[in-house]
Formats: structure tokens, C-alpha cells, sequence
């Protein structure tokens, strides 16, 4: 029986080898272009504002000794755009630190202040506010002044003179207004103009009176607490850690029980 000769191909090393024309689905131009289209873009530096208008100021008012890294900074842009690892190489340490930073960042730039951060009017750190009488109803109110000719009643009496039926007023309270907080300009004591609509501050609130309340507000004398300032302060937005008590959660049966039991040996010596 005759053998047979399979003739064998020269083995090529794979190196050697031609590289292939075809793509795959992942190299192909228009799935590069997808991924380059779904890039994320970095967030917008957010313009400083009255309340807070250096990284210093910034840094301060967040609180947890921020405020010792200041000098790494140069200016408000390199506060906003610096990466984790670019503020690790800058010393900012532990992580933890950083995290609260870049947390804190993020809620900058979406104008989630804390108190104090959305007024207009400060100056050296201080804002001016004041509880101030406005028209419930603005629009009513400037239909009524740009009246010329009011409208008398059956009683010969101007109709604009009448307060509406359903409006009242109190002890301190004119009929047809309500109290609203303005933030006043340095140097003056009432407002010139009121804006439309009507700006409502940050963690800013009235008691009953009306009295100012908000957090770090320090009342005028001879106010009625009508009148009060918000002054920059070390650690004013600060997020508040939870401390543990007795060992946490975790360990509190077993660390008060230990205090029991020392407590009862110690009675009984």
C-alpha cells in the first residue's frame, strides 16, 4: 500500500505576518465618532459672588480647616478645575478632604449655596437685611396708581380709597400688604425700589412678629428683630460629621454595659 505525502505549509511566525484590512465594529470611524460625541465636557467655572468672592472666602466658609490650603490655590479658576490627582499633588490631604472639596465644588456650580451666598449687596463680609411692608398683590397695586380718574361710589366716596372686603390688616401689618426680606445696599435703611418677583434668600425665614431667623444672622438693637447682618464666619456651610457615642451603633450595648459594670464595683468597694 503506497503512502501518502500531505504537503505541509511553512509555519510563519505570527509577526510576520500581514496585518488585516477588516474592522471591527469597535474600531470603525463612525463608532469613534459615537464615543468622542458622548465625551463629557467639563463643568463651566462658576463666576464668584458678592458673599464669596475669592477661593480664600470660599474655602473658609465650608468649613473643616479648609481654610489651611488657601495658599495652594492662585486663583478662583484653579479652585473650580483642578482634577483629584492634581489636588493630591498639591498636598491636599487625606482624600476624604478632597472629596468634601470637589463635593462642595459641585454644589457651587449649581448655585446651591449656603446662607449668605445668594445675597447682592455686600461689602468687607457683610449683608444687610431687612423685613419691609409690600403689596400683596403687586399687579393690583400698579393698576391702582396708574389710575387718574378713580371711580367714586354710590356714597360719592373714590373707590381706590376702599380696601377690598377680603383684605385685612393687623397690629403691625398695613390692610393689602405683607412682609418681605430685602437685602438693603451699605448705608441705607430702607429700599428704594422693590424688585419683581420678589427674591427669597437662602435658609432665610419669619418668625412670628415678623421676626428675622436664619442661621449666623445677628439681630439689630432697637430692631424688633426687623433688621439683622450675616458676616462671613469660619465654617458657616459646613456639613456637620456624626460623632459616636458610647462606640456607635455598633458597640454602644457593649460599651455601656462595661460602664455599668465598673460602675457597680466601684459602689460596692
Amino acid at each position: 500500500m503506497a503512502a501518502r505525502t500531505i504537503p505541509l505549509r511553512p509555519l510563519t511566525p505570527r509577526f510576520l505576518t500581514a496585518p488585516s484590512t477588516s474592522y471591527s465594529h469597535f474600531s470603525s470611524p463612525s463608532h469613534q465618532f459615537l464615543r468622542q460625541l458622548h465625551k463629557s465636557s467639563p463643568a463651566p467655572v462658576p463666576p464668584p459672588t458678592p458673599f464669596v468672592p475669592d477661593a480664600e472666602t470660599f474655602l473658609s466658609l465650608i468649613g473643616r480647616n479648609m481654610s489651611r490650603f488657601a495658599p495652594k490655590f492662585t486663583s478662583w479658576d484653579e479652585l473650580f478645575t483642578l482634577s483629584s490627582v492634581e489636588l493630591k499633588a498639591r498636598g491636599i490631604e487625606p482624600p476624604r478632604l478632597r472629596r468634601y472639596l470637589l463635593r462642595w465644588r459641585q454644589k457651587f456650580q449649581r448655585g446651591e449655596y449656603g446662607v449668605g451666598g445668594d445675597l447682592e449687596h455686600v461689602v468687607d463680609g457683610v449683608g444687610q437685611l431687612k423685613v419691609v411692608e409690600i403689596p400683596s398683590n403687586p399687579v393690583l397695586a400698579r393698576a391702582e396708581g396708574q389710575c387718574e380718574t378713580p371711580t367714586t361710589t354710590a356714597g360719592g366716596q373714590p373707590e381706590h380709597d376702599i380696601p377690598p372686603v377680603t383684605v385685612t390688616g393687623t397690629a403691625t401689618l398695613s390692610p393689602g400688604m405683607k412682609w418681605a426680606v430685602v437685602n438693603l445696599p451699605p448705608g441705607e435703611s430702607q429700599p428704594k425700589e422693590i424688585p419683581q418677583p420678589l427674591k427669597k434668600y437662602m435658609k432665610v425665614t419669619l418668625g412670628r412678629g415678623p421676626v428675622l431667623k436664619a442661621p449666623y444672622i445677628k439681630l439689630v438693637k432697637g430692631t424688633n428683630g426687623m433688621a439683622g447682618v450675616i458676616q462671613v464666619q469660619e465654617g458657616m456651610w459646613e456639613d456637620k460629621q456624626g460623632r459616636k457615642i458610647d462606640g456607635g451603633e455598633r458597640r454602644q450595648a457593649e460599651v455601656r454595659a462595661k460602664k455599668r459594670s465598673e460602675e457597680r464595683k466601684k459602689a460596692s468597694a
